[in-house]
């Protein structure tokens, strides 16, 4: 079927979408899907983890971000900077691009791709360590911010996971400043974290393992039960073997060996209005797979 016309919104109160040629584009865009039923959502925001956002672009990763109409793309591990990223290849329309890459080359980074322009982008939370790996970037709009955000890694090593804690502590200050402000918040990326049994397949053989510790799986309880932060996948979601990253090793892939690393994590008021989710598996560019989730506008 066809499909209906993509209307705008302002902030969170409908108003015509601009054309190209105005200054400004809104916030978001209605996205309304036409099937069996009307399904009209206020923002389609997609996260994912790259593994380097040139190989992502090899594998086809631009083409299919072009059919998704998302509002906001989240990337994590570009891997790249604004030299490495200066082809019109990497610069999808309609999207308004801003980069955060790590100060080593070829290591880490975070990125967004916004169909509107921000009030304000914000380059790190202030920790000089995460900052300089580029590990938060965030966005501001009428009323609400998205970050895109990174988190380290402990399994390399006893040092990086003495790093991974250090961050956690720090970062679930940020966590808890960002509640405070009163306004709505969307983190979106990487957390090299599996929160329970359900998000990972091999639970049992990996409690000593990094990305299922328990000490790295209580810092989400606090995250979610004392700081506030919702878990919008669960929230719509909660099957099991709903993985986002799968080990190059052996075969995890082909036997659906995965963990659930990928979270859009928001405040109660925007996670609410989550209708829809889904892990694009389809195609592969990257060891992670993207996490969609449409929000409808606010009653």
């Amino acid at each position: 079927m066809a499909q209906a016309p993509i209307l705008g919104l302002g902030g969170f109160a409908g108003r015509p979408r601009m054309s190209r040629s105005k200054a400004r584009d809104p916030p978001f865009g209605r996205l309304c899907e036409v099937g069996f039923l009307v399904a009209c959502v206020a923002m389609r925001i997609i996260t994912l983890n790259a593994n380097g956002l040139r190989s992502a672009a090899r594998k086809g990763f631009y083409p299919w971000l072009a059919r998704q109409r998302a509002d906001v793309v989240c990337l994590q591990e570009i891997r790249a900077g604004e030299e490495q990223l200066a082809g019109p290849e990497h610069q999808p329309r309609p999207f308004r691009r801003f980069l955060f890459p790590a100060q080593r080359p070829g290591y880490a980074g975070v990125a967004v791709f916004s169909r509107a322009e921000p009030d304000r982008v914000v380059h790190g939370f202030g920790d000089p360590v995460a900052d300089a790996e580029g590990r938060y970037l965030q966005l501001d709009f009428p009323g609400w911010s998205i970050a895109s955000v990174y988190f380290p890694s402990g399994s390399s090593g006893e040092a990086r996971q003495a790093e991974k804690f250090r961050f956690l502590e720090v970062f679930l200050g940020h966590l808890q400043a960002l509640v405070a402000s009163g306004r709505e918040w969307l983190l979106c990326g990487d957390l090299n974290i599996a929160h329970k049994a359900i998000d990972l397949k091999n639970w049992r053989g990996n409690q000593k393992n990094s990305g299922f510790l328990p000490e790295e799986r209580a810092w989400l309880d606090t995250v979610f039960d004392a700081v506030g932060f919702v878990d919008v996948f669960r929230r719509l979601n909660d099957r099991e073997e709903q993985y986002t990253w799968w080990s190059n090793r052996g075969r995890a892939w082909d036997n659906n060996v995965g963990w659930r690393l990928d979270y859009q994590i928001a405040t109660p008021g925007l996670a609410a209005r989550a209708t829809r989710e889904r892990i694009y598996t389809r195609q592969r560019f990257s060891d992670h797979a993207p996490l969609i989730i449409d929000y409808r506008e606010p009653k």
